[in-house]
C-alpha cells in the first residue's frame, strides 16, 4: 500500500493518544485549566526552542516557499494557522470544561462523535468521495453514537461541541501549501498560547510545587501533545480527511478496553454492543475500493489535494 507511513502515522499518533489516561490520572489533584496552561505554554517553548535552535535551515525555507506562493493562498496559510490554533484551543478548552462541569461521558462521547463529523465535513468542504461501504460504516457509526447517547441528549450537545472544533481543525489541515508542517504546527500551538495568556492571571490556581508536576506536564508536551499532533498533520499530507478522522476512533476503543482491563470500569450491554459496531466499522471504512469505483468521477487522490 503506497500510503502506508501515513496510515502507521495516524494510527500512532491516536494510540499514543489512547494512552493519556496514565499521564493525566496522578495529576487529578490539579485543576484542570492549569494543566491546560501548563501544556499548551510548554508545548509552544518546546516547539519555539527547536525551531530556533535545529531547525533554521526549514525555516528559512518555508520563509521562501511562503513569498513565492499566490496571494490567494498566502492568505490560506495565514488562515490555516491561525485558525487552526483556535480550533485546538477550543477544543481543549471545551473537552476540560465538559469534563470538570458536565460529565466525562460527556467528554469520551465527544470522540466518538467527532470522526463522523469530520467525514461529513470533509465530504461537503472538501469534496472527498465516499464509496458506498463508507457510506454504511459512517451510518453505522452513527447509530453506534446515538445508542451511547440514549437518554442523555444533553451530553450529546457538550459533545457535539468538542467534536466539531476537532472536526474543523482535521478539515481545515488539509491542504498542503509546502510549507514545513512542524512550522505551521509551531505556529498554531503558538498562537493558543497567546490566546490563553491573558487568562492565566485571573484563572490559575496555586503555582505548583512538585517535581512531579512539571515532569507530567514535561511527559503531556513532548509525548502528547508535540509528537501526536505533528504525526496527525503528517498523515493528512497522505490521506483524506475522513479516513484520518475515522481512525481517530482508534483512542475511545483505547480508552475503552484499558477502562474495561485495566481500571475495573462497569459497562452496560448497549455500550458493549455499540463500541463492537464502531470497532466493525472502523475495519468497514478502510477496505479499499473496487477498482471500477475507485475511477469514479469525483474521487480525489489522497496524494493530490
Amino acid at each position: 500500500m503506497k500510503n502506508t507511513r501515513y496510515y502507521a502515522a495516524a494510527i500512532a499518533a491516536f494510540t499514543i493518544w489512547g494512552f493519556f489516561s496514565f499521564v493525566l490520572k496522578p495529576l487529578s489533584r490539579y485543576p484542570s485549566l492549569d494543566i491546560l496552561f501548563y501544556r499548551v505554554f510548554s508545548s509552544s517553548a518546546v516547539m519555539l526552542l527547536v525551531s530556533v535552535a535545529f531547525r533554521r535551515a526549514a525555516g528559512l525555507a518555508a520563509k521562501r516557499s511562503f513569498i513565492n506562493l499566490p496571494a490567494d493562498q498566502k492568505r490560506a496559510v495565514v488562515l490555516q494557522v491561525l485558525g487552526g490554533g483556535l480550533f485546538l484551543t477550543a477544543n481543549w478548552f471545551f473537552f476540560i470544561f465538559v469534563m470538570n462541569h458536565i460529565s466525562v461521558k460527556a467528554a469520551s462521547l465527544a470522540y466518538l462523535v467527532c470522526p463522523v463529523l469530520t467525514t461529513v465535513l470533509a465530504f461537503f468542504i472538501l469534496k472527498e468521495y465516499l464509496n458506498k461501504l463508507q457510506w454504511i460504516a459512517v451510518s453505522l457509526i452513527v447509530i453506534s453514537c446515538l445508542l451511547l447517547a440514549f437518554n442523555n441528549l444533553t451530553d450529546l450537545l457538550y459533545s457535539l461541541a468538542i467534536a466539531f472544533s476537532y472536526a474543523f481543525y482535521l478539515v481545515g489541515q488539509r491542504r498542503d501549501y509546502g510549507i514545513d508542517r512542524f512550522l505551521i504546527l509551531t505556529l498554531q500551538v503558538t498562537f493558543s498560547a497567546l490566546l490563553l495568556l491573558p487568562f492565566y492571571p485571573a484563572y490559575h490556581g496555586p503555582i505548583p510545587v512538585a517535581f512531579s508536576f512539571y515532569g507530567s506536564i514535561l511527559i503531556i508536551a513532548l509525548f502528547l501533545t508535540i509528537l501526536p499532533l505533528f504525526l496527525n498533520l503528517y498523515a493528512l499530507k497522505g490521506l483524506r480527511s475522513s479516513t484520518v478522522g475515522i481512525l481517530l476512533y482508534i483512542n475511545p476503543l483505547m480508552n475503552f478496553m484499558i477502562a474495561v482491563l485495566y481500571y475495573h470500569e462497569k459497562l452496560d450491554g448497549w455500550q458493549i454492543v455499540a463500541y463492537g459496531v464502531i470497532l466493525s466499522s472502523v475495519i468497514l471504512f478502510n477496505i479499499p475500493p473496487r477498482k471500477k469505483e475507485s475511477g469514479m468521477p469525483g474521487v480525489t487522490s489522497p496524494a493530490n489535494p
